[in-house]
Parts: C-alpha cells; sequence; structure tokens
C-alpha cells in the first residue's frame, strides 16, 4: 500500500457534518464535527431540507479544518472515502458529491462505506488507539455489534475474516429506533430536542421502579426489537395524570438547562423518564445477552448515539457479564468521520474502491 495509509473521510448522512484524517485505520490525525442540534431544535426534530442546506453550507469549511488540523494536503492522502448510506438522501448527496469532486481533482482513490459500519469500526477505532486497552477481551474477534441510535436499532454477528469484516443481522427494530423512541418521548412530554441527552441526565433523579413497563412480546424472530409500545405506555400515562399544564410549561423553556428542566419536572414525571430509561436499557442489554449466549460471542460492541447514555454504559458495566462489552468514547459514538475513516481502510487494502457512479443510498443494509 503506498503512503502512509491516510484516508480523508466525511460524513453527512444526517445532521452532523463531519470530516476527518485517519492513518491505517487506527490513529486519528483529526475529527471535525459541525452539528445542527441549533437549526432544528425548534422542530422538535431533524428536517431533512435543513439538513441538507446546512451540509451545503459547512463541508467544505469542516473538510479544510480536519486537513489543517492533521497537518496535511490532499496530496498527501492515500484515498476519500465517503459514507454512502444509510441515511437521508439529500443529506448524503451532498457529502458523496464534495467527495466525488475532491477525487476527481486530485486522482485519489473513492471509497464509499456503509454509516453502519462506521459505528461499528468506532469502536475498533477507539480500542486501537488505547495503549493498553482498559477492557477485558478482544473486539478484534467475533463479536456481537449493536449499533442503536436516532435511526437505528441492529444486532448483528460481526466476523473479521482476512482483513474484512462480515457481517450478519440477527435483530432489528420492528419500528421506532431506541434513540427515536428517547426523542419522541421527550417531545411529548416537553422537553427540549435532542430528546435522549435531556432524559439520560433527568432520570437518575427518578425511582427506575415506580413505573413497571412490560416488555414486549415479539412474534417471529425473538430477538427483534420494538419501542412504539413503550412510547404509547408513556403517553397513556401522561394522559391519565393529567399532565397537560406541566407538559405546556416545559415546551416553553426551550433553551433551559438540566438544572432549570429539573426543577420544572415534578417527582413523579422524574420517576417517569428514569422507569422509561430503564426499560430500554433492560431491553437492550437483554437482547444481547441472549444472542451472546446463543453464539457464545466472547465480546460485544455498542454503539452509535445512544452508546453515549450514561444509563445503558452504568448497567452494561455494573451487570458482570460473562463476555467483555466495549463502548467507543462518546465523541466517537455520535456520527463523525474518524468511523467512516476506520471503517474505509481495510476497504483500502483491498483496493475496493467506488467509482463516479456512486449514489446516495437512504436504506442501505449492511447484512
Amino acid at each position: 500500500m503506498p503512503g502512509r495509509g491516510l484516508i480523508l473521510a466525511i460524513e453527512s448522512s444526517c445532521d452532523e457534518t463531519a470530516a476527518a484524517v485517519v492513518e491505517r485505520g487506527a490513529r486519528t490525525l483529526s475529527s471535525v464535527v459541525a452539528s445542527q442540534i441549533a437549526t432544528h431544535a425548534r422542530y422538535g426534530g431533524v428536517v431533512p431540507e435543513l439538513a441538507s442546506r446546512e451540509h451545503l453550507r459547512a463541508i467544505v469549511p469542516v473538510v479544510r479544518a480536519a486537513l489543517a488540523q492533521a497537518g496535511v494536503t490532499l496530496a498527501g492522502l492515500d484515498a476519500i472515502a465517503v459514507t454512502s448510506g444509510p441515511g437521508l438522501a439529500g443529506a448524503l448527496l451532498v457529502g458523496i458529491t464534495y467527495a466525488k469532486a475532491l477525487a476527481f481533482s486530485t486522482g485519489l482513490p473513492l471509497i464509499a462505506v456503509n454509516h453502519l459500519e462506521g459505528h461499528i469500526h468506532a469502536v475498533l477505532l477507539n480500542e486501537r488507539e488505547s495503549t493498553p486497552s482498559p477492557l477485558r477481551g478482544d473486539p478484534d474477534e467475533q463479536a456481537l455489534a449493536l449499533v442503536v441510535s436516532g435511526g437505528h436499532t441492529h444486532l448483528y454477528l460481526a466476523r473479521p475474516t482476512a482483513n474484512t469484516w462480515h457481517y450478519q443481522l440477527i435483530g432489528r427494530t420492528l419500528d421506532d429506533a431506541a434513540g427515536e423512541a428517547y426523542d419522541k418521548v421527550a417531545k411529548l412530554l416537553g422537553f427540549g430536542y435532542p430528546g435522549g441527552p435531556i432524559i439520560d441526565k433527568l432520570a437518575p433523579f427518578g425511582n427506575p421502579e415506580a413505573v413497571r413497563f412490560t416488555s414486549p412480546k415479539m412474534k417471529g424472530n425473538a430477538l427483534d426489537f420494538s419501542f412504539s409500545g413503550l412510547k404509547t405506555a408513556v403517553l397513556r400515562w401522561a394522559e391519565q395524570h393529567d399532565m397537560a399544564d406541566e407538559i405546556a410549561a416545559r415546551r416553553g423553556m426551550l433553551h433551559a438547562g438540566i438544572d432549570e428542566l429539573r426543577k420544572a419536572t415534578p417527582q413523579r414525571t422524574l420517576d417517569l423518564l428514569a422507569s422509561f430509561q430503564h426499560a430500554v436499557v433492560r431491553e437492550l442489554l437483554r437482547h444481547v445477552a441472549v444472542s451472546a449466549e446463543e453464539i457464545g460471542a466472547q465480546s460485544a460492541i455498542i454503539s452509535g448515539g445512544v452508546a453515549c447514555n450514561a444509563g445503558l454504559r452504568d448497567a452494561a458495566r455494573t451487570a458482570s457479564l460473562p463476555y467483555a462489552v466495549f463502548f467507543p468514547t462518546p465523541g466517537l459514538s455520535t456520527d463523525n468521520a474518524a468511523m467512516i475513516a476506520a471503517a474505509a481502510f481495510p476497504k483500502l487494502a483491498r483496493r475496493e474502491f467506488a467509482d463516479f457512479t456512486l449514489k446516495a443510498k437512504a436504506s442501505m443494509s449492511l447484512a
């Protein structure tokens, strides 16, 4: 392989414009992320048209910043990588178009990366950069991989073979993704966007056993997930407890901090939030535990935006599981380009390149 194995990666699948330079899939030289949270917060969720517009504004300065931080020029790179799906079609198209332009103008190879694979490689990158690793086991061996975010809740069997990775989908959400359920519950209770971090910060002030939510009864694949029933149960609880005035008051606190929100939230609502989080975490870890036992996994990878959740991390750490559980750092859990560069490196080694007919694939699968 020529050069240092330097890959400039671009990520624009949803509402964060990101670029990074990573060396040989194992050393991050730069990682720049431009968030759109302020743009979408007033609408309670991501507006696709606005996301595309913001990507157009941010992509050039973000890429320039990533190159400057890494101390490299385009001429010093070995490849350009870009997320090709899944995600919002218009948002993906911005990143793909710019990556194509860079590859064409420099003569560098273009590498297409699946966003979900990027989340898995976030953990691998994290562990390669940690010396010594603070965790037991080895994520480079066969592992379970749970990708859990606002748009995805997928459970894979991940196998490394001959400098590549193979994935087998063994469970997925049949309705709302876990992160989506967090955001929807936060919205219906009058909290801001994104709702997941708000619920996670308020949940420790509540009793997780106060409201008993039942686990969904799955037909067919027992390893599939469902969170829409839990969201509906929260709605019904709020209706039964006449929370309309309380919710309306919080909706006027768009820019309030956690301390202000806590003061504006009665104990029964804090208990509800804690119980909701407990139910989500229980379902996620239950599926991981059942799957790990069935296949004899030596480790589990949990990645994606919800992997930032302190409740999930604490529960995994204190569960005394017979296998290692790996989380990426918070910065590598949410959408970023370093994970895309890490996933692209094995493709560079195999010379698995895309051509200029590359298109955005909004519903792209990994397995």
